[in-house]
């Protein structure tokens, strides 16, 4: 009884290993809107994967010492700018790492170089249901405005192109689970990779 727990787990440790050696060690950078999951889906892929996970943002804020709301009101977007930049381009240099970045981190050209040494998964969300996500939620600068929503759709009209840009986009529809999100993602990245 004692072996075959053993051979069972170790062949779920295998299987997984097989999962993630498809990608022999190639980061993930997820991009999209604000609220559209990037934090959650990436800590998921990171544990399917046995991957590091990263949060730009979170760096952010223990480097800065500040809240990014914060960051914003003292310092300005471009400080935020900035910084970002500077911590894309070092999580650029670490490999197995699945890594979720602020949505405006597609603005300036610089960051693509870094994105580039990866796979960029976009997961695009509809402006309603990120809305809705994001409603109560206080912490974000560039939804401290009169019309969130007017907003959130602005943001999107000016950054979906270059979200387009990505390796692969995800579209993701209402019902579904943070699981069902990261197999989807992961079948579609194999495809990615099959083409190239």
């Amino acid at each position: 009884m004692e072996r075959d727990r053993g051979i069972l787990t170790k062949a779920i440790w295998l299987g997984r290993w097989r999962v993630s050696d498809f990608l022999k060690g190639t980061n993930l950078y997820l991009i999209g809107m604000m609220g559209a999951g990037k934090t959650t889906i990436g800590q998921h892929l990171a544990a399917r994967l046995h991957y590091r996970f990263f949060d730009t943002d979170q760096i952010i804020e223990r480097v800065a010492g500040l809240s990014i709301r914060d960051l914003f009101a003292q310092s300005g977007e471009e400080a935020f700018r900035t910084l970002e930049s500077q911590v894309l381009a070092e999580l650029s240099a670490y490999t197995r790492s699945a890594i979720a970045t602020g949505g405006g981190i597609v603005l300036k050209r610089e960051n693509w170089g870094y994105l580039r040494h990866g796979i960029v998964v976009w997961l695009d969300v509809p402006v309603a249901q990120l809305h809705m996500r994001l409603q109560t939620d206080q912490t974000r600068p560039l939804l401290q405005d009169t019309d969130p929503a007017a907003k959130l759709q602005l943001l999107l009209e000016q950054r979906q192109s270059l979200y387009a840009q990505a390796d692969v986009c995800i579209r993701q529809h209402e019902d579904e689970t943070p699981e069902q999100v990261t197999e989807r993602t992961i079948e579609q990245i194999k495809q990615v990779l099959k083409t190239s």
